[in-house]
């Protein structure tokens, strides 16, 4: 297997295939209406994602939920760093009467990380998805959980609402973990995607960037970490710098080699590769149920 790499590639100006258009359409008018008027938070907005206009436009949305202000300050990040405040107990109906109103039949819901709570925020995934599912009783649901500092009791929370697809994002090599996930354990979050397989989770799912100084053997190691603990599903997209704070952009990846890493992921037995510059980890969530 050959694939290529780009040496020493400024981040600036981006190459054409990551070039995208800007949000418009009257159905991305519509959500974000709704959006701003339930005072609901999406990491469509907050992670700045290049996708928001196309999925936007087909009427899709990711919800962020506990707020907007994350306990973690990892590099990549777009999302606020700082103290975040006090859990709104209604935001569970609030999302699930949003999604009930823009008539989404298949939702994914995550959230900042809530190192702050007792229960880092795990009763509240739990009636979210709970409250989603009384108002929109055929709705299909991917939740993208945080780590919960590997405490089985808060991923047991989210394993008994059922949700179809349980995700949790390793997000880059093992060797650069703490540079790019400064409070995450790459060990750590193996052994969450591990224990959902473990407790019958019947569809488990991560994600990984590209372009942060990571080789190509690390990222096919990566790969295998993934289907060693029974991961059905994986996306791996190329990184985007938030702003000139985080983390620089080392790389940029050609679409052959995305191309090439779905290849390999599907030899490998993953059920679902997503492999591209603009994927995300919601990015055409749907198909990730059939």
């Amino acid at each position: 297997m050959s694939i290529q790499t780009i040496e020493s590639l400024k981040p600036v100006p981006k190459p054409k295939w990551l070039r995208v258009k800007l949000p418009t359409g009257k159905k991305y008018t519509e959500l974000r209406g709704l959006v701003d008027k339930y005072n609901l938070n999406t990491i469509c907005i907050s992670g700045s994602c290049p996708n928001m206009g196309e999925c936007w436009t087909e009427g899709t949305a990711t919800f962020m939920i506990l707020g907007n202000i994350c306990t973690r300050s990892c590099g990549f990040c777009g999302v606020n760093t700082g103290r975040p405040n006090t859990v709104e107990w209604d935001e569970p109906e609030r999302v699930a009467q949003s999604i009930k109103i823009m008539n989404i039949k298949h939702a994914v819901i995550t959230s900042v990380d809530r190192d702050d709570l007792k229960d880092m925020g795990s009763i509240l995934w739990a009636e979210t998805i709970k409250a989603i599912r009384r108002m929109n009783p055929n709705i299909t649901l991917e939740t993208l959980i945080p780590d919960f500092q590997g405490v089985t009791r808060n991923i047991d929370r989210i394993i008994a609402v059922q949700p179809e697809v349980i995700s949790h994002n390793l997000e880059t090599v093992k060797r650069l973990t703490r540079e790019v996930r400064i409070q995450a354990k790459y060990e750590r979050s193996l052994e969450v995607l591990k224990y959902l397989k473990e407790q019958g989770v019947k569809r488990t799912k991560s994600g990984i960037m590209l372009g942060l100084g990571e080789t190509q053997n690390e990222v096919l190691k990566t790969m295998q970490d993934l289907r060693n603990v029974g991961i059905d599903i994986i996306t791996i997209g190329q990184y985007l710098q938030p702003s000139k704070k985080h983390l620089p952009v080392k790389e940029f990846i050609f679409p052959e080699q995305f191309k090439e890493y779905e290849k390999v992921g599907l030899k490998m037995g993953f059920r679902h590769v997503e492999s591209g510059a603009l994927v995300r980890s919601s990015y055409k969530a749907q198909k990730h149920l059939l």
